[in-house]
């Protein structure tokens, strides 16, 4: 299929696919934000920013057929709806592409292109003091990759391909740019917005009625991280008082001629004067609008100064530490045992049990499809009683059960001579296994089919665990002490030591071949984010060409889980 350019019509469905997708991925990307911006959720503010612009781009696509038209009501549509920090840069990465194509009738690959680099420029100069590893590093990457793309091809398709792909890639890599999400576990909540975005976007122009998965558009590489799974509320990790500005506020200022000429405006200067109130400064003007976002102390005193220029409309004001401290209170992303999911009225294709020790794992394992998780594992086996009342739980017309543990595969097998509703049962005997599993689930395909996929993919992972000797033993003929740190892999004894690093990085190294791509580290809930750093500095210096990423897991007696890909 190729599409050489981009009309009015295909333009406004790429937006409404774009805020749909979005839309019903709130929540994933809400679990990803983390301190030092509680305020509000970003996924449910770039939701909100979206939904705006996509209402005002449909609301002018009535009038006319000039897609310069149509993005520069986009924009005016996302900067009035503008909620959060996220929402007013997503505000800003549209407005950018609304000026770079503002006199084009329709798009060519090239214009496509040339109007997301625009963008981001624009993005980055509204901000005071651009950070790397957010939003920004993944649109500006996504867009220098269009950008050489286009120069390729006249395919919108192609480019559109390649900006979504290297925006994956980049999201992955924000961890590593950004110490805090580092600590927490999770790539920007930001990015993964945009992501979720591009997503919608390509999803139209090939011609999808729904918007397609990141298994069905991205390169195996990036589709093979986890980087991209909300796996907890990353609040949990911060302290309240940590939060030196407590009120996120929000406005717009409608410019009065007369008071902005007393008053002197000038968009450079209101923005310097008003980062002495706080900081998450964002300042964007238009030319009768001023949108502000800042988190401040005292927030009368930004709108006292804001009001020489002009009337304030669409205030919002915040106490993120009521917020933060709520969001703790509630559970901070710890979450217990799934409980059986209600019953739908209609059968739904597939239904998947997992049974799983850790919250966090059990929250990756639900973010990617997973019904019912069952806390359980090495010392926890469930029974296949327990197995049998989650299944009576689910509505669906064939249900997959991952048992993530050799000792959990006979009993879990059990189950299906109980019910009359099909079951498979992949015997899965690690939980990388079982991830692996489920990313390469295909909801299009028959049970057959993704039964044979999904073996293929566990068959392509190499699992390893480092955990602790409980009694004396041996292993080849070696010596094992109680306390001695273990080194497993495909369950079998490798490497024993007494130091916990040390017999880390050697099951690290010998588990990465030449033809590994990606690592990714799941750590339990004795591991320290300071042991999980030295661990990825390890292979960043050793095997600086695999993609590692560390999510928590907060599995009991296991301090690491490596998969290897």
């Amino acid at each position: 299929m190729l599409v050489q350019q981009i009309d009015a019509t295909l333009f406004t469905n790429m937006v409404r696919a774009g805020a749909e997708r979005l839309n019903g991925h709130v929540d994933m990307v809400n679990a990803l934000n983390v301190f030092p911006v509680p305020d509000g959720d970003t996924g449910t503010n770039m939701n909100l920013t979206l939904t705006s612009g996509a209402q005002e781009i449909v609301r002018k696509s009535a009038s006319t057929s000039h897609v310069g038209e149509l993005a520069e009501a986009l924009s005016k549509g996302l900067l009035m709806g503008a909620r959060g920090n996220s929402g007013v840069i997503l505000s800003q990465l549209f407005r950018g592409f609304g000026k770079g194509v503002e006199n084009k009738e329709i798009l060519t690959a090239r214009d496509f292109a040339e109007g997301l680099k625009k963008g981001v420029e624009t993005a980055y100069k509204a901000v005071i003091k651009p950070v790397e590893g957010t939003v920004l590093t993944v649109a500006r990457e996504a867009a220098e990759k269009g950008i050489a793309k286009a120069r390729k091809t006249d395919d919108v398709i192609e480019v559109m391909e390649a900006v979504l792909e290297e925006a994956i890639i980049s999201l992955n890599k924000t961890p590593k740019l950004l110490p805090v999400l580092a600590q927490a576990g999770v790539v920007d909540a930001g990015g993964q917005g945009l992501v979720t975005i591009y997503e919608g976007f390509l999803g139209t122009l090939k011609g999808e009625s729904l918007p397609p998965s990141l298994s069905e558009v991205a390169s195996p590489q990036a589709v093979e991280t986890l980087s991209d799974i909300a796996h907890q509320s990353a609040q949990s990790h911060f302290d309240t008082s940590e939060i030196e500005h407590g009120y996120c506020t929000e406005f717009i200022v409608r410019l009065d001629a007369e008071k902005s000429k007393i008053a002197g405006f000038n968009e450079e200067s209101f923005r310097a004067d008003m980062e002495k109130f706080g900081d998450s400064l964002l300042v964007v003007a238009d030319d009768d609008l001023v949108k502000v976002h800042v988190h401040a102390e005292h927030p009368g005193d930004t709108l006292s100064y804001a009001q020489k220029f002009g009337d304030l409309t669409r205030i919002k004001i915040e106490n993120m530490r009521e917020q933060h401290s709520t969001i703790l209170e509630q559970g901070g992303g710890h979450h217990q045992q799934a409980p059986v999911p209600e019953v739908p009225k209609e059968k739904k294709p597939y239904g998947f049990v997992a049974v799983a020790a850790g919250d966090g794992i059990a929250e990756i394992f639900k973010s990617l499809g997973v019904d019912a998780v069952i806390q359980g594992g090495q010392t926890m086996n469930p029974s296949t009683q327990e197995i049998l009342k989650m299944i009576e739980g689910l509505h669906a017309e064939h249900i997959f059960i991952l048992p993530n543990n050799k000792n959990i595969i006979l009993t879990a097998e059990q189950v299906v001579e109980l019910v009359e509703t099909p079951i498979s049962v992949l015997p899965t005997r690690t939980i990388p296994q079982g991830l692996a599993a489920l990313l390469a689930f295909n909801p299009e395909e028959k049970a057959e089919e993704n039964f044979e996929r999904m073996m293929e993919s566990v068959r392509s992972v190499r699992s390893g665990e480092v955990t602790f000797a409980v009694r004396d033993s041996q292993y080849d003929g070696g010596e094992i002490h109680e306390g001695d740190f273990l080194g497993i892999q495909e369950g079998k004894i490798h490497h024993v030591g007494n130091d916990l690093l040390k017999t880390s990085r050697e099951l690290l190294d010998s588990m990465v071949g030449d033809e590994a791509d990606v690592v990714t580290i799941l750590y339990g809930k004795d591991a320290s984010t300071e042991q999980v750093k030295e661990l990825t500095d390890f292979l960043e210096e050793h095997h600086p060409d695999i993609e590692c990423e560390a999510h928590y897991g907060g599995q009991p007696l296991y301090y690491f889980l490596f998969a290897v890909e």
